[in-house]
């Protein structure tokens, strides 16, 4: 996926909005500007002009945003074009930022909101998905070989039907369950920091991850 670049994020001028020269968020190290702070403790550091602390949050976490929202959206322009507009809210809030809850929960919690908005603005387009022949599958993180034998053939055919199965399967949840199961399974949240990103108390949303779950397997049992 391309390098996510935020280039004067407040809209303003370089001077006035404290970033001289463009954000480029591959090759940083958490540890190069974080210290021993919390992120929340770096975002409150950023409501008072600390340039290196946003570029380190963007670092830190603009590639994983980019892999949620491309699993809401399934276009890889498009969850670009939002994971950057999810920086750019993140920025401009930065002044009313309030570090009630970690700050990746309310990091999530914009680029759902964006994520669910797109969807239900687009809900009638239907985008065309393309396929990389080199790029790692989205579930296994395998990548596709050429097969040296029938079998072979017949193996990776079976996977990529499968894991199609899985990608249509997810996407046809409920909205809430979608959104829970990206968030578990792909994301690595636990109930907790799910809960605080859809509002729902932890045994509301372990009971919205079983449904979830319950429906997958009985949708997916002849992959089983």
């Amino acid at each position: 996926m391309a390098t996510l670049v935020m280039d004067n994020p407040g809209g303003q001028s370089s001077r006035s909005a404290g970033f001289g020269s463009p954000i480029r968020a591959t090759g940083l190290r958490p540890e190069a500007t974080s210290g021993e702070r919390s992120d929340a403790e770096v975002m409150l550091a950023v409501a008072q002009g600390d340039e290196a602390g946003y570029t380190y949050l963007v670092g830190k976490y603009h590639r994983q945003i980019i892999h949620f929202l491309f699993r809401m959206v399934r276009n890889e322009s498009v969850a670009e074009e939002l994971a950057q507009e999810v920086f750019l809210r993140v920025y401009r809030s930065r002044e009313s930022y309030r570090a009630e809850a970690k700050f990746s929960t309310w990091l999530y919690r914009i680029a759902t909101n964006l994520a669910v908005n797109h969807a239900r603005d687009t809900k009638s387009e239907r985008t065309a998905q393309t396929l990389e022949l080199d790029k790692p599958d989205e579930e296994s993180g395998s990548r596709p070989e050429v097969a040296d034998s029938e079998a072979n053939v017949e193996q990776r055919m079976l996977r990529e039907e499968r894991m199609a199965a899985i990608r249509a399967e997810i996407a046809a949840l409920p909205e809430r369950q979608r959104l829970a199961v990206l968030m578990h399974k792909y994301q690595e949240m636990d109930y907790r920091q799910i809960g605080e990103v859809l509002k729902l108390s932890e045994s509301a949303t372990k009971s919205l991850l079983f449904r979830a779950y319950q429906t997958l397997r009985e949708r997916l049992k002849s992959f089983v």
